[in-house]
């Protein structure tokens, strides 16, 4: 990732207005900021949240909150708590998310 043009800034992430998107249980509120082709996110899963498909996309995740666990299509699982993280490329690993007590993400895409 090269990150240009994108002038020094900071950023209220509750003054972001949020959108909601629902998964096949519960629902994910996103604070979105787009910097040309870098989406960054603050993003909070409703407790028993389940991701409504396979995601192929790449990101990194930070989770500031909370706890989830991330299935990838090939059987694998992984956790992760409150100050980890995980990275996964474009197209390296379809994968899903859910989590029962809820969990609040800070994601760059």
């Amino acid at each position: 990732m090269r990150i240009a043009n994108i002038p020094f800034g900071t950023t209220d992430w509750d003054s972001i207005a949020p959108t909601t998107h629902p998964g096949d249980a519960g629902t994910a509120i996103w604070r979105t900021q787009q910097f040309g082709d870098i989406r960054v996110r603050r993003v909070d899963y409703s407790p028993g949240y389940l991701a409504d498909h396979w995601c192929s996309k790449g990101h990194i995740i930070f989770c500031i909150d909370g706890e989830m666990t991330t299935d990838l299509k090939d059987g694998r699982s992984f956790t992760l708590a409150a100050g980890q993280s995980y990275q996964v490329a474009d197209n390296d690993g379809e994968h899903r998310s859910h989590t029962e007590r809820g969990v609040r993400l800070f994601i760059v895409d």
